[in-house]
């Protein structure tokens, strides 16, 4: 893909973007025994790199072509670059986003001055509906990824990291579509092939991995959408060409470790990331022996996460490390077992973060849903024994995900 490195060569894409930095992440380094550097995309104007592939695309376009008008379907990122891009170039631009989408990233395409319609549970319902208003309205379709235009944009990140370290071993980028990871990985094997280049996606919509698999893009029948970002049911066709021919490996990464890797990017290095944008960082301990003492790049690509969304990550966060537990226990009908629970069941360090409970009439017993969250994993086992001991025990909700999905 040559043309694609070529292109980013002489790309427009810096008359909205910048050169983001690349800064050194001193407790990941400490942490893995290496060097690891952060390419900080959430530093951009729009705080993703989306940006980049839209404004290429849209300033290829022929005057004809902008007079028309463009529209995008979007999770919300490349929304954003579609609506920042539109206004730089005085394009009128629609944009259909999914009713799932945050709306931290639905006031900022508005506010960008693009008109936003919101259609469909994921992304792949807005696709359609958008791809069904370009013939009804005569417009120009902005794909997110599925564009050679689109991915040599998004390429010009990996020009970036080439001209800011001499030596890299690895990179880490986060996959959706495959836009970035398209464009990454075909500069890097061009110009510097001894790099291995890595994608990243969520567990939960393994899309690239199941397209690798299969020989082909396979559209997914269900996808769990809480990294929106990067949750599509099917990659593009032209990124999943490229990314076969260029990514070294493709993985996944638990939610819930996602979740882990956001607070502690905050927490430990002052950085402030969305679900996607933690991916990289959050795959890292999959490869903790390969890539000690190497140098080692994780592509940021975004930070556009609405706060509200805090509690339920540090819940997902506290789960996967088996800190917060749920359970059914069984109360007898009579004062004072709630107080005999917490006496004799909890421990000192154990703390209940969640309880729901209805009395009823004429009944020996009756059932709470209580959220329990211990400082150390390790007492888990404690815990159930002292339950059933004192009779308390009803069942233990973690391993029922149907049922845990209506507490989180």
């Amino acid at each position: 893909m040559s043309a694609i490195v070529k292109l980013a060569d002489n790309s427009s894409v810096y008359e909205v973007a910048k050169v983001s930095p690349l800064s050194i992440a001193t407790q990941l380094s400490k942490k893995f025994d290496n060097h690891i550097f952060l390419k900080r995309e959430d530093d951009q104007i729009i705080h993703s790199f989306k940006l980049r592939g839209a404004y290429q695309k849209m300033s290829s376009m022929s005057d004809a072509q902008k007079t028309k008008g463009v529209i995008a379907s979007s999770a919300g990122n490349h929304a954003q670059g579609v609506a920042l891009g539109a206004s730089k170039l005085n394009i009128k631009a629609i944009i259909v986003m999914p009713t799932s989408t945050p709306q931290i990233k639905v006031r900022a395409v508005q506010e960008l001055g693009a008109e936003v319609i919101l259609f469909g549970d994921v992304y792949d319902d807005a696709f359609a509906h958008a791809k069904k208003l370009v013939s009804e309205k005569d417009l120009c379709f902005i794909s997110p990824y599925d564009d050679f235009e689109v991915i040599a944009g998004q390429a010009t990140v990996a020009k970036e990291i080439l001209a800011q370290l001499d030596q890299i071993d690895y990179v880490f980028s986060p996959v959706g579509g495959g836009g970035l990871a398209a464009g990454v990985s075909s500069v890097f094997k061009q110009l510097s092939p001894n790099t291995k280049i890595i994608g990243v996606e969520p567990e939960g919509a393994p899309s690239m991995s199941v397209a690798l698999q299969n020989g082909c893009p396979t559209k997914l029948s269900e996808i769990n959408k809480f990294i929106d970002g990067a949750s599509v049911q099917k990659v593009g066709e032209l990124n999943y060409e490229i990314c076969q021919e260029n990514l070294d490996q493709m993985t996944t990464v638990h939610e819930g470790k996602v979740c882990q890797s956001i607070l502690n990017l905050y927490n430990r290095d002052a950085v402030v990331v969305e679900p996607a944008g933690a991916m990289s960082v959050a795959v890292l301990d999959q490869f903790r022996e390969e890539i000690k003492g190497k140098n080692v790049v994780c592509v940021i690509s975004g930070s556009n996460n609405d706060i509200t969304r805090t509690e339920e990550i540090k819940e997902r966060a506290l789960l996967f490390s088996k800190l917060k537990h749920y359970f059914i226990v069984r109360f007898p009908q009579r004062s004072g077992a709630l107080k005999e629970f917490v006496n004799n069941v909890l421990g000192e360090n154990d703390d209940i973060t969640f309880f729901e409970y209805v009395k009823k009439n004429n009944r020996e017993y009756t059932s709470a849903i209580v959220g329990i969250e211990l400082k150390f994993s390790k007492d888990l086992d404690h815990l159930i024994k002292k339950m059933k001991e004192n009779s308390f025990f009803g069942e233990y909700l973690n391993d029922k995900p149907e049922t845990l999905r209506f507490l989180i």
